[in-house]
């Protein structure tokens, strides 16, 4: 069933560097708004627009794009940015190509409404990569029990505990922190900066007992570290975060 969600806004950043990723964030736009009535903020950042996404997209969207010329995405930024247009008391970062259970979404919104989290993660830090074959069978059923039925054919996106990819947070309490922290620059660590941030307040986090879908797709540049220095400032821009105070 459909959850009513007017309290809560979801921000997806995207550059839509491939195929895949414009039909990966076309179906998880999909899926939330099977999932959720709620507002879904698409950021398209790149260097000219070329209309195929937005014209993928139903009206019900807030779509913008932003003109960037720069070859690396800096997510940071750009959630910032798309924060200060949110006026919803509870805001969420989403991947462009990450699937949540319905039922652990709800979860979530329920323990930031109740108080009982200040961020809720619809997932339990294991997050599994659909690999090209399932994740054909996902675009092609729009269910999530597709994937819920095939787990064991899955391997994990990363050893750690993720603490990324669908991230929903009390709004006020996420900027009384900072919100995003801006010395990442590109792809990196923030995600789990931020996390570390809300421990490190004594702010409360909740995660439900699901796993995370990662439709897989091409990696590019924005998929990883790009050199081993683009590497190092990120791992000591986090060791930086772990010790410091609040």
């Amino acid at each position: 069933m459909r959850k009513e969600a007017t309290d809560l806004t979801i921000m997806i950043l995207i550059r839509t560097d491939s195929i895949a990723r414009l039909e990966n964030v076309t179906a998880v736009i999909q899926h939330l708004q099977r999932s959720l009535n709620t507002r879904i903020c698409l950021r398209e950042a790149d260097c000219y627009c070329n209309g195929i996404l937005q014209s993928a997209l139903n009206t019900c969207i807030d779509y913008e794009f932003i003109e960037d010329d720069d070859p690396i995405l800096y997510k940071t930024w750009h959630f910032n940015r798309m924060m200060t247009h949110a006026d919803t008391p509870f805001v969420a970062i989403w991947d462009a190509d990450t699937i949540a259970g319905s039922e652990a979404i709800g979860q979530c919104l329920d323990q930031l409404r109740k108080q009982n989290a200040d961020m809720a993660l619809p997932y339990n830090g294991v997050c599994l990569d659909t690999s090209n074959i399932l994740r054909a069978l996902y675009l092609k059923k729009q269910d999530e029990e597709v994937l819920m039925q095939n787990i064991g054919k899955m391997e994990r996106l990363s050893e750690r505990v993720m603490t990324g990819g669908a991230v929903m947070m009390n709004r006020q309490k996420f900027i009384e922190i900072g919100g995003e922290n801006e010395a990442y620059y590109g792809w990196g660590d923030d995600d789990y900066d931020r996390y570390i941030r809300f421990m490190n307040h004594g702010l409360k986090i909740y995660r439900t007992r699901n796993v995370l879908f990662h439709l897989s797709h091409p990696r590019g540049m924005n998929s990883g570290f790009n050199t081993e220095l683009h590497s190092r400032i990120s791992k000591g821009q986090l060791y930086k975060t772990q010790n410091m105070m609040p």
